[in-house]
């Protein structure tokens, strides 16, 4: 179990720490889910071009790559490599790109080479750094070229973006309840994790509470969380409105030094709590943080409506997966995947010049931001 960090009132975190709003997985609220770099990652070590994307790369299987006294290492060598260590990955991305290119040119959306860099530069910004600087921390934090960010990342979620279509609205009080989450008091804490129903850990948890002072020595002897196990079962404060609803319902109940009743967060799964104390409101003035929140509740939702549009083409579009489903055949998998490469992205520079349009049902319009008094 685990709480966020708790923001400051300038929201300045390092760039490194917020790194998880482009990259998380899970991420936070912002990404989101994570589904541009679930679904579109760029192994590491993945060869990159600077070839604008959507170019058909032609190379001649028999050239020679390297030489090792008379033994020639050919191109098709170093390929058939590429593909047993890479090839699942790299397919997966081509095949993903290649189901968002066809649901575009279906409602006649394209993407830009000009709203990329936008974007990039946009995200840039977020992280109070210049494009140039941005792309190099993702080189060195990330291993992935500007060419793959911009081909396997910032493309696809312009135009699922594009494909998603949907006003985004913010209500006031999802603003307020993000402003607690952020900014509002938490509880200091510690826990215990267990597996089990309540009728097995009794004894336990009528140990606890007649000895909170040692609590921590029964959450490393007890506790199945190893995280918090070792550090005697402490954990991030807890805010309100983003963890289990049931863990912060009873965490905020407690004074300091008191211990909770045994909670269950899941199916075989109980916590017990001890209070530790409370923060401190980082802001307490919602007006203050208004902009930041409104974008951050902004995102999440459109990172929401990002992933259900990509679930719903894809499982509108038959894809046959040669290499996944069958032996691991190089020549027809790589044949497919040049054609795919050469299709998957399809920035203006590669197209005919035409504006970027789409039709009126997949029209975005600016969301309506909450009123301030």
């Amino acid at each position: 179990m685990s709480a966020g960090t708790h923001p400051t009132a300038n929201n300045a975190a390092k760039p490194k720490q917020r790194m998880l709003w482009i990259f998380g997985g899970a991420a936070t609220a912002v990404v989101a889910g994570g589904i541009l770099m679930q679904y579109f990652r760029a192994p590491a070590g993945q060869a990159a071009t600077n070839a604008p994307a959507g170019q058909a790369r032609v190379s001649n299987p028999q050239r020679a790559m390297a030489k090792v006294g008379n033994e020639v290492i050919t191109f098709e060598a170093v390929a058939d490599e590429c593909v047993a260590r890479y090839g699942r990955e790299v397919l997966d991305d081509l095949i993903h790109r290649t189901i968002i290119t066809k649901a575009c040119e279906e409602q006649n959306i394209t993407v830009s080479e000009l709203e990329v860099t936008q974007e990039i530069q946009r995200i840039a910004g977020r992280f109070k750094l210049q494009p140039e600087d941005y792309v190099k921390m993702l080189q060195t934090e990330r291993n992935i070229t500007e060419a793959q960010y911009r081909r396997s990342v910032i493309w696809p979620m312009l135009a699922l973006r594009k494909l998603a279509g949907e006003k985004v609205e913010i209500t006031e009080e999802e603003m307020q309840k993000a402003f607690v989450r952020n900014y509002g008091p938490r509880v200091k804490a510690r826990v215990i994790v267990l597996n089990g129903n309540i009728r097995q850990h009794d004894a336990l948890w009528k140990k606890a509470q007649s000895d909170p002072e040692n609590f921590d020595k029964l959450a490393q002897e007890h506790s199945v969380d190893p995280n918090s196990r070792a550090l005697g079962g402490m954990v991030p404060p807890i805010p309100k409105y983003s963890t289990n609803d049931a863990v912060e319902k009873e965490a905020f109940k407690l004074k300091e030094g008191q211990v909770s009743p045994l909670i269950q967060i899941a199916e075989n799964r109980l916590v017990i709590l001890k209070c530790e104390g409370r923060t401190e409101p980082v802001v307490t003035d919602i007006e203050e943080v208004r902009d930041t929140l409104y974008d951050e509740l902004k995102e999440a939702k459109t990172q929401q409506s990002i992933a259900k549009v990509f679930e719903d083409i894809k499982a509108k579009t038959p894809v046959d997966n040669i290499y996944a489903n069958g032996p691991a055949m190089r020549g027809p998998v790589q044949a497919s995947a040049q054609g795919a490469a050469a299709n998957a992205v399809q920035p203006a520079s590669a197209q005919q010049a035409r504006p970027a349009t789409r039709p009126a049902a997949a029209t975005t319009t600016a969301p309506a931001r909450t009123t301030r008094n």
